[in-house]
């Protein structure tokens, strides 16, 4: 997902969970149509991170990257 989407699934999000603190009923704004899950996910009270959907590894080595060699100081013997 790309950062300007994800921003916009959070802002949808915080908004959804506004309206319904605001008593506001359980109907999306024209303006957050798009985002139409993440609005709700919020007024629901539903996960920001299940709203944004499944997040993607940084990458498939990662583990491999960060193992002891990956992380240790070359300085020290």
């Amino acid at each position: 997902m790309a950062k300007a989407d994800n921003e916009r699934v959070n802002f949808a999000w915080q908004y959804g969970a506004q309206a319904r603190k605001d008593g506001k009923e359980r109907v999306v704004p024209q303006v957050w149509a798009e985002f139409a899950d993440a609005w709700l996910k919020g007024f629901d009270g539903g996960n920001v991170a299940a709203a944004a959907g499944k997040p993607k590894p940084v990458s498939d080595t990662l583990e491999a990257e960060l193992d002891e060699p990956g992380v240790s100081d070359p300085s020290q013997p």
